[in-house]
């Protein structure tokens, strides 16, 4: 304490500087357990403690210590004799206290501050100073209040005035039913509990307006006397004056108007007031005025808080919650309605008692350690420091020649086995105090690894990997690490040493995994572990959702295919807008995808795929947007009506989230077509008004369809009927077209006006005709309800102007249109002239003509048929009558083609002109032939014998000729097994031959033939067949049928005669013993080879009752061998199964069974 300041600032930088020597103990309770330890305060009770007098007071003092700490207490400075006072116990193993004030002692009579002490052999550790208050609520003064009579228009304050409690009581005021009292921007509680009017009102009068105070910590409600308030206006103050003159006050008996705003609270332009850091703020401004003020705040010197600020009571309060430092300066409120504004100013300090920079923190050290305790408080004013040992200043403490004390840090060094001690540090200002307790504890103790032994550490790639070490000793101990082999000590990147012994992996990689040893040493000891790092590979979605639009009712689907490490199970999840799913089973997640069937407009949001391990996990997200068909337009408004015009306005229904891009207008004519709803016109889906033009004459209701992505909203209601005047007609009708369905008569056809054209009532039609060129004067005729009129009598084609006009009763349509027509056509009355024939092939022919004249065509000419036909073959083994076949050519034509005619034939033809009447009368009829083809494919081609080196072929000629046939044309070559073709031979055939055969040919080979029949004109089409000759020449004869031949008819009568021997042998053993019990004679009787016969046994015609019983037989024994002895006579070999019957004769009547036996001595002699 007295050595030289710069001797102790320098030895105080040498110890900071070794202070990472210092130890702090470990929370293991297994270690802990063995370890001396101070005392250290775990619990204790609030250092205001305000207790309820109806229950016992418990003041809590709890610590802990190796040894276990023992608890005394002071009260206002004093020791505090708790063995004197029966009233007063402590609780067993602990220092907190039970007062029992229940049994009658008053709560009052143990108030004052209290401080436990903890102490073992190692030291002292002090509480707080606990200041025991007891809770009260005092009743309200009894007082009686003159009703209050004010002038409407005035302010009035109506004080609360509460009974001091402990705690203060909240205030609010009530009527007498306790409804609380309605509250505004005119009328509001203060923050003292005063109830303030800024103007009052006729409606403010009431005879019940009472304040309440509630007790928090008793619960209890007080109320003051009701109070009376008459609102009046001058009038009726003047009436009542003599009346409450004597016993009432009253404000003013001038009248009362509007006003400029004047505070009630505070007083004044200007006030100050002090809080405390961390606390609430609270600023107050309440003006009278008329009409009512509004309040506002302004920070003068600064911005308000706004994340810490809030305005409170109709905007005359505003509120900082976790006042700091900052907050500090001038507040403006300012009050004003439109007859002016007033302001306050409200000058804000902030004190601050003490709060820790740094706490003091427990030292553990070993032997000649060096080490600091650290006590840095802060608050305004400044707080002052003071240190304490074992409960003791530290002026009156035994001195310690390795302590030093520095203001607010003790320094210690060298320190010696007996040193350990309680520490308090204790600051404190006149706004409060913090007390702390550190101890040091002096311990030399060989190294411990605290981390688990063998422990797994999992790590994902690329992520750093923390492999602990946690160690204890004293002195500290130095941790190392090895992996896998302690050959050589782990240091440099990719590796980080922490203080507390933890290696650290910046990027983990596969190739650090692996076994990794940390070794703790002291001068003490050592001590190693073992740890395992696996490295995992990363949890990834390969395939995430993505961005979905789906039409309302139809089914969504969102992947998530993941890819994960394989020794990690994964897990996936799905989240709606950051929650979780809805219950609802149309959402159904599965292992990779979600599925979300008959899709709502609530189903719309943003889905997230969260998959995750036991060490990572990976999200994506996807937006779903649902539409829908647009929501029907609403409220149509017609407006700006005219003659034939009309304004239409709408409101677009809603577009679920597809926007509209049309509007569709359609209407319905009430008069002519109820019901049917027609489309009148479009306008872009940015409009919502739209210009219609109108007919006359109709009776209009519009609806609104709107289109948007999805399709067509339902139609809207219709608007109200609007109706158009009638007028005459505005067109007429269109598509007139005047012709002839006879020859002498002229049909005129119109297309008729709708109801929506006719303009008006009594529609007719005027027609209009003359023959065109040679009538002067219009025909005419007025027609109504139909689309066509009859004009007979006319001569044959010949051009007519035609005109059909509109009409109604309003007058007639604008002048029509003539339009030229023709009467009706007649059949030509002419043949085309001067037919000739040009053959060209042998299947293509031209004819020629000339025009019929103009004046036989009768009509519009639309052409000429050629009707032609073949009437024979040339050839004489052909007769054949080919049917009736034409071609049409053009007006203009006078030649044609006729293709597709057969070769070698006779044809007839004629030609005919037409009209649209029909065919004249034909030309002369006119006869070619066509030349020689080529002939067509011969009618069949094939082998029919075959030999080693020769094969013979058999044809006939073609169906179609064509011509005279020449010959034959017969080409072959050879095909080996990979069907590749050798070389090609030729040969020429006579025309009278039917068959071939080809010599020295390869034996074994297969041959490819192409055969064809030839005319002078060449060759026809040809027929193709494959051979192959013979290998030897006994496979010659192919037609020789093996049944006819003799060797086989003898082999098939041996083979017969053999099976019928044979039937006969098993026929005869079926019936060995068919008549006699065979199982019990085999019980009796060994082998019947050695039994000599007895004649009771030799029985034909005559059997006993017991031989009626079915013979039992058995199959091959289970051994799989057959007995040697006669057994391999019996029915064994013959029978089936074990169920057979016989008849007398042999034939099958009863059940075999049993085992097999000898045959019987009977049957035996009978063979």
């Amino acid at each position: 304490m007295d050595r030289p300041r710069d001797g102790r600032l320098a030895l105080l930088l040498l110890l900071l500087g070794h202070m990472i020597t210092a130890l702090e103990v470990p929370l293991d309770p297994k270690l802990l357990e063995g370890l001396p330890q101070p005392p250290t305060i775990t619990h204790q009770s609030p250092k205001e403690y305000i207790v309820d007098p109806r229950e016992n007071i418990v003041i809590h003092c709890e610590a802990k210590g190796k040894p276990h700490p023992s608890f005394s207490w002071t009260r206002n400075g004093t020791h505090f004799d708790i063995d004197k006072d029966p009233k007063v116990t402590m609780k067993p193993h602990s220092g907190t206290l039970v007062i029992d004030v229940i049994g009658g002692e008053k709560a009052d009579a143990y108030e004052g501050v209290y401080q436990c002490t903890a102490h073992n052999q190692l030291g002292s550790a002090l509480s707080n100073h606990i200041t025991i208050r007891q809770s009260r609520s005092p009743l309200w003064s009894k007082e009686r209040f003159s009703p209050i009579v004010v002038q409407e228009g005035q302010s009035l304050v109506l004080h609360c005035r509460p009974p001091a409690g402990l705690p203060p009581p909240i205030v609010f005021w009530m009527d007498n039913n306790f409804q609380r009292l309605p509250q505004s921007r005119r009328v509001s509680q203060g923050l003292n509990g005063d109830l303030y009017f800024s103007n009052v009102l006729m409606e403010d009068s009431r005879n019940n307006y009472i304040c309440y105070a509630r007790f928090p910590h008793t619960q209890t409600i007080q109320q003051k006397q009701p109070i009376t308030v008459h609102v009046i206006d001058l009038d009726s103050l003047n009436d009542t004056m003599a009346d409450y003159f004597n016993d009432t006050d009253l404000f003013s008996d001038k009248p009362v108007g509007e006003r400029a705003p004047v505070f009630l609270v505070p007083s004044g332009s200007l006030s100050s007031q002090m809080v405390l850091r961390g606390e609430v703020l609270e600023l107050e401004c309440i003006a009278d005025g008329l009409p009512t003020p509004a309040v506002s705040w302004t920070k003068l010197s600064g911005e308000i808080p706004a994340h810490r600020a809030s305005l409170m009571n109709f905007n005359k309060t505003l509120r900082i919650s976790d006042v700091s430092e900052a907050d500090a300066g001038e507040y403006r409120c300012t009050a004003g309605n439109r007859l002016g504004s007033v302001h306050h100013t409200i000058r804000v300090s902030v004190k601050a008692a003490p709060y820790w920079i740094s706490a003091p923190r427990n030292l553990v050290l070993a032997p000649l350690e060096t080490g600091v305790i650290t006590c840095r408080a802060r608050g305004h004013p400044k707080p002052h420091i003071q240190w304490s040992m074992n409960g003791l200043p530290i002026e009156d403490a035994p001195k310690d020649p390795s302590r030093t004390v520095e203001d607010d840090s003790i320094i210690f060094s060298e320190v010696q086995t007996g040193s350990s001690a309680v520490y308090q540090c204790n600051a404190s200002n006149p706004h409060g105090y913090l007390l702390a307790n550190a101890f040091v504890n002096v311990l030399a103790e060989p190294p411990r690894v605290l981390t688990a032994p063998n422990k797994v550490y999992q790590v994902i790639e690329n992520r750093p990997a923390l492999l602990e070490c946690l160690s204890f000793g004293s002195p500290v101990p130095v941790v190392t690490w090895f992996k896998d082999s302690r050959s050589s000590m782990l240091e440099g990147d990719p590796y980080v040493f922490h203080k507390n012994g933890t290696l650290e992996i910046h990027v983990s990689q596969a190739a650090n995994g692996g076994k990794y040893t940390c070794v703790a040493r002291n001068n003490l000891g050592i001590s190693e572990n073992h740890v395992y790092l696996e490295v995992k590979e990363p949890t990834r979605i390969l395939r995430p959702p993505e961005y979905r639009v789906v039409q309302t009712n139809r089914d969504v689907l969102f992947e998530c295919k993941v890819k994960h490490d394989p020794s990690l199970i994964p897990s996936t999840s799905w989240l709606k807008d950051g929650g979780e799913l809805p219950e609802d089973d149309r959402f159904r997640p599965q292992l990779d995808s979600l599925t979300i069937t008959g899709v709502t407009e609530s189903d719309a949001g943003t889905y997230t795929c969260v998959t995750h391990t036991s060490l990572d996990q990976d999200t994506a997200s996807a937006r779903l947007t649902v539409v829908g068909q647009p929501d029907a337009p609403t409220d149509l408004e017609l407006t700006d009506p005219g003659a034939r015009s009309v304004q239409l306005t709408w409101t677009p229904g809603d577009e679920h989230n597809s926007a509209i891009k049309k509007f569709l207008i359609q209407y319905e004519d009430g008069l002519h077509q109820s019901g049917v709803w027609h489309n009148l016109t479009e306008v872009p889906g940015t409009k919502t008004t739209a210009h219609l033009k109108l007919s006359p004459y109709v009776h209009y209701s519009f609806r609104v369809l709107a289109l948007n992505g999805v399709g067509y909203s339902w139609p809207s209601l219709p608007s109200r009927q609007y109706r158009t005047n009638p007028a005459a007609p505005d067109e007429n009708p269109s598509e007139v077209k005047g012709h002839g369905t006879e020859h002498n008569n002229l049909v005129i056809t119109w297309k008729p006006l709708t109801g929506l054209q006719a303009n008006g009532p009594g529609l007719q039609y005027t027609v209009l005709w003359r023959q065109h060129g040679v009538e002067k004067d219009w025909t005419s005729v007025s027609v109504a309800n139909v689309s066509k009129f009859v004009v007979s009598g006319t001569p044959t084609f010949v051009p007519y102007e035609v005109m059909v006009r509109a009409q109604n009763a309003y007058g007639p349509g604008p002048e029509p249109v003539t339009v030229i027509g023709h009467s009706g056509e007649d059949f030509p009355s002419a043949a085309p002239g001067l037919v000739q024939v040009v053959v060209l092939n042998s299947t293509l022919a031209e004819v020629h003509w000339e025009h019929v004249p103009l004046r036989a065509v009768r009509g519009r000419l639309q052409g000429y048929k050629v009707h032609y036909r073949r009437e024979r073959s040339l050839h004489q083994h052909n007769s054949h009558h080919g049917e009736q076949r034409s071609e049409s050519f053009g007006p203009n034509r006078t030649r044609g083609k006729l293709p597709d005619l057969h070769p070698f034939s006779v044809y007839s033809l004629h030609v005919t002109a037409f009209n649209s009447r029909g065919e004249g009368p034909a030309s002369a009829t006119q006869r070619f032939e066509t030349p020689e083809g080529v002939p067509g494919v011969p009618s069949f081609f094939r082998v029919s014998a075959s030999d080693l080196d020769s094969l013979t072929l058999e044809w006939a000629p073609p169906h179609e000729r064509n011509g005279r046939l020449t010959g034959y044309t017969l080409r072959y070559q050879t095909v080996n097994s990979s069907h590749d073709l050798g070389l090609l031979d030729e040969m020429d055939l006579l025309s009278n031959q039917s068959s071939v055969t080809l010599h020295n040919l390869h034996h074994s080979t297969r041959y490819k033939f192409y055969f064809s029949a030839k005319t002078q004109q060449g060759s026809g089409p040809a027929l193709t067949e494959e051979a192959v000759t013979i290998l030897h020449r006994a496979m010659v004869s192919p037609q020789v049928d093996i049944a006819t031949q003799g060797w086989f008819i003898g082999l098939m009568s041996a083979i017969a005669l053999l099976i019928l021997i044979l039937l006969i042998v098993c026929f005869i053993k079926r019936n060995k013993g068919g008549k006699y019990p065979v199982k019990e004679k085999e019980d009796a009787h060994g082998d019947p080879e050695v039994q000599p016969m007895k004649e009771d046994d030799i029985m034909f015609g005559e059997y006993s009752e017991e031989d009626r019983k079915p013979l039992r037989v058995s199959r091959t024994p289970s051994s799989g061998t057959v007995p040697r002895d006669g057994s391999e006579d019996s029915l064994v070999e013959y029978a089936d199964s074990g169920d057979t019957q016989f008849n007398e004769d042999g034939s099958f009547i009863g059940q075999y069974s049993g085992r097999s036996g000898p045959p019987s001595p009977v049957i035996n002699s009978l063979v």
